[in-house]
């Protein structure tokens, strides 16, 4: 229960924070785009609504708190909306393997994400990428324990997202350690971001192993507490491109992509990007099923 309370503080106070990050500018108005709306399934048209799920925070992206998401694919799912004349709705499952059944299942439409795409996952969904991403560690200030790559985690207690690729590496390079007459890592699992980097602040874990954009967010909120380490590096990945999950061969595919081709010519998607400090995270347009191979 103190975790629990300590991970909603931490949260809290990442919220509170962000208007200090997020610039408070005026953001550009989308306009409905009549042929993108008619083009949407006939479910959706009829509620005038779709629900996009997702899995907790992942700042500065998805700021969870309470029913209320915040952050930069919250602004962004505005403006989507509004071009494509529907409200988009926001719901939280625990953990990435329950928002992929979710979506699978039919239960939501899509997640907005960025969620991880690698073949793997293409085997059952489709994405919609709309940003790259690189994967790092935050340690405590002065990085104690010389935490700079995947060889140099041996030994060391890394928490990674449950279920995410983040995960697979890290275990793959502690057998590797192991096999290297290493000891391996002491792999901490948590469902969302703010317990996995609350375990290092804590110094219940060395390093939190995860995308740089929310580790640079977290970081930048910690009062000179954390760094980030291993950037630059390839840490076990190859290029990394992430966006929106749908089902596999989902009607949504070819709109989703053309709505946010809508975004990035009339300047909403880089106003946006830029408010959140993502600017280093954009792509020049969106694409399908972008990812390479998951991390063995």
């Amino acid at each position: 229960m103190l975790l629990k309370k300590m991970t909603y503080l931490v949260l809290a106070s990442a919220v509170a924070a962000s208007a200090a990050m997020a610039e408070d500018a005026a953001l550009p108005k989308p306009a409905l785009n009549a042929a993108l709306h008619d083009k949407l399934p006939d479910a959706i048209k009829t509620s005038g609504k779709m629900i996009s799920v997702n899995n907790g925070s992942f700042p500065p992206y998805e700021i969870v708190t309470g029913t209320v998401m915040t952050g930069a694919s919250a602004d962004l799912t505005e403006a989507l909306g509004a071009v494509l004349g529907v409200k988009i709705e926001h719901e939280t499952v625990g953990g990435l393997p329950a928002l992929l059944a979710g979506v699978n299942s039919g239960r939501y439409q899509f997640a907005f994400g960025p969620v991880g795409d690698y073949k793997d996952r293409e085997a059952s969904n489709d994405f919609v990428d709309w940003v790259q991403e690189f994967v790092v560690f935050a340690t405590v200030k002065g990085n104690p324990k010389g935490i700079t790559s995947l060889d140099t985690a041996c030994g060391q207690r890394i928490s990674v997202m449950a279920g995410g690729s983040a995960e697979r590496v890290i275990k793959t390079q502690s057998d590797k350690c192991k096999a290297d007459g290493k000891s391996g890592v002491e792999v901490q699992s948590y469902t969302d971001q703010p317990s996995s980097i609350l375990a290092v602040r804590s110094k219940r874990a060395d390093a939190f192993f995860s995308s740089q954009a929310p580790l640079t967010y977290f970081v930048s909120q910690a009062n000179g507490q954390l760094e980030l380490t291993g950037v630059g590096q390839k840490n076990g990945f190859e290029d990394i491109f992430q966006g929106a999950v749908v089902p596999k061969g989902s009607p949504l595919d070819p709109i989703l992509i053309d709505a946010i081709k809508v975004l990035m010519a009339d300047g909403s998607y880089a106003a946006i990007m830029k408010k959140w400090g993502l600017e280093n995270n954009m792509i020049k347009e969106p694409g399908l099923n972008l990812g390479g191979q998951l991390p063995k």
